[in-house]
């Protein structure tokens, strides 16, 4: 289906749309902006990918809002957009659509723009130490600001009832793990509501994308979420080709796929075992860690880092993957699998431990839909979701994957989703290694030239879900805005949901079960 097509199809009676590669964006008058996205959300189906901001006063345009949609199959993105030049108000879309909560709040602390009729239009993100009237993705607030301390309360949300109490924990908990502050209603042993407050690691990452050199660029995508770091500096070297009408080689993006299996392969294998170790279950949590560690050195080996970074660049990948050693790591995978086999068989005859998984944390489908989840969030309640397949990237387009879903919603779903993407995993790599072609690692990007006035979007699925950024470039052909949303951003909205009617010491073993960034979502 070709643009025209596009547009005819998802947005009639409209004119002036334009075309940025895989990107469709389309001016809305603000007061149409509501029934238009209803009509591509509750009408036409279209997952909600991102709703970011950008300020174009510079060049007369006003605020932009920009909410992006994805079309599966076509790998194209359509992006109605609203200009707000005479106001800083805009229409709140929560009416229509339930996922747009969280970016409505994110914008409204981040750029001062107020969505109307919000239910709760607080900040977020930002703490009560930051002063009210500061927005620092303004382009009129100078990343080295330094702003005067402030001191406005935060309050909690109170849920009243006889013989209801809370329970804080957090921000600063066991174990080497990020903060985050979890209050709990309770009545008796049964959570009643979980609120989270988040932010403690925010670090400016979106405003410091504004005035960092190319390759800092790419040194801080793979800093957004460690764990991930692969995948989200692949998002963003690809929404910058993009920009830059740079093809990578095919060669190359074999490597790409390569590469992010084995960083799912990672984080994976030591989500399962730490899902297991919650329970009690040691012989689980060590085979878990001893697993993902061999990982972790074919990483080392591989690229010189446990963690894959320095391996992507605009234009393709640093480090190549020889004959030979494409023939060793097959043969280290297929053990790891043989070996991965043995621990999952004999888990899965531990009533115990099934015992703890099983009816826990449950999260409905429909409220996983209503709130945009993804990645494994969604898969374990059976909605089948994944980037690879729905907008496929690099070389997944010749490769075949397949979505691993379960259906019945609890931990036990999750717990099995990442045992079938470890197997899936490892038949990608070893079909990525048997039938990569020959070419060039990466173009030659020394003088990257990109794109005036432009837009571009890119996806990839990442361990926790698809990873989305958007890019955009001023009239210099500079960057001049770097959106990202993690899959923590949306699925940290679903776990106070999994969490109600359950135990608090039943929290950890949830939470693990989800196991989302905290830096990834403060940014």
């Amino acid at each position: 289906m070709d643009y025209k097509q596009i547009i005819e199809q998802y947005l009639p009676s409209m004119s002036g749309a334009k075309t940025y590669g895989n990107l469709i964006m389309q001016g809305i008058p603000v007061e149409n902006i509501r029934s238009v996205i209803n009509h591509l959300y509750n009408e036409r189906k279209l997952p909600l990918k991102f709703i970011t901001a950008t300020d174009e006063r510079k060049e007369g345009n006003g605020f932009k809002i920009i909410y992006i949609f994805g079309i599966p199959k076509e790998n194209l993105f359509l992006a109605p957009y609203i200009q707000l030049k005479e106001t800083e108000d805009f229409p709140s879309l929560m009416e229509a659509i339930h996922a747009a909560y969280g970016y409505e709040r994110k914008i409204k602390t981040f750029f001062g723009l107020n969505p109307i009729n919000h239910i709760n239009p607080a900040k977020m993100i930002l703490h009560e130490n930051w002063p009210e009237g500061l927005f620092p993705l303004r382009k009129d607030f100078h990343w080295q600001s330094r702003p005067a301390e402030a001191s406005a309360p935060y309050v909690f949300g109170k849920v009243e009832g006889e013989g209801i109490y809370e329970i804080s924990v957090g921000p600063v908990h066991a174990g080497i793990i990020e903060p985050g502050h979890f209050r709990f209603s309770v009545a008796g042993e049964e959570i009643i509501n979980l609120e989270s407050k988040l932010g403690y690691v925010h670090k400016g990452s979106e405003k410091l994308f504004e005035i960092l050199d190319m390759n800092e660029k790419v040194r801080l995508s793979e800093r957004i979420s460690g764990d991930t770091s692969f995948t989200h500096s692949l998002a963003f070297c690809q929404a910058v080709e993009s920009l830059a009408e740079i093809k990578p080689s095919f060669r190359a993006k074999y490597l790409r796929v390569i590469y992010s299996e084995l960083e799912r392969l990672a984080n994976h294998l030591n989500d399962i075992g730490f899902i297991m170790l919650d329970t009690g279950y040691s012989f689980g949590g060590s085979n878990g860690a001893r697993l993902r560690e061999m990982i972790m050195q074919i990483n080392e080996r591989l690229t010189g880092s446990r963690f894959l970074r320095g391996v992507n660049v605009i234009g393709g990948v640093t480090k190549d993957i020889p004959p030979q050693t494409s023939g060793d790591l097959l043969e280290e995978l297929a053990s790891i699998k043989k070996d991965f086999s043995e621990v999952i068989n004999i888990v899965e005859n531990s009533d115990t431990l099934l015992n703890r998984l099983k009816d826990t944390g449950k999260l409905g489908r429909q409220i996983a839909l209503d709130h945009g989840a993804v990645g494994i969030a969604a898969k374990g309640s059976g909605i089948q979701i994944d980037a690879r397949v729905d907008f496929p990237y690099a070389a997944y387009n010749e490769i075949n994957v397949k979505i691993a879903t379960e259906e019945t919603n609890d931990v036990y779903a999750r717990f099995r989703v990442r045992i079938k993407e470890v197997f899936s995993s490892v038949e990608i790599i070893s079909e990525a290694l048997k039938n990569m072609p020959e070419g060039e690692l990466s173009e030659n990007s020394a003088k990257i030239s990109l794109k005036k006035n432009c837009y571009s979007v890119d996806i990839a699925e990442g361990w926790r879900g698809d990873i989305v950024y958007f890019v955009a470039t001023d009239a210099d052909g500079n960057i001049s805005r770097v959106a990202v949303r993690d899959p923590s951003f949306v699925n940290w909205a679903v776990v106070g949901h999994a969490v109600k009617g359950n135990v608090v010491p039943d929290f950890p073993l949830i939470n693990k079960s989800f196991n989302l960034s905290y830096s990834g979502n403060d940014l």
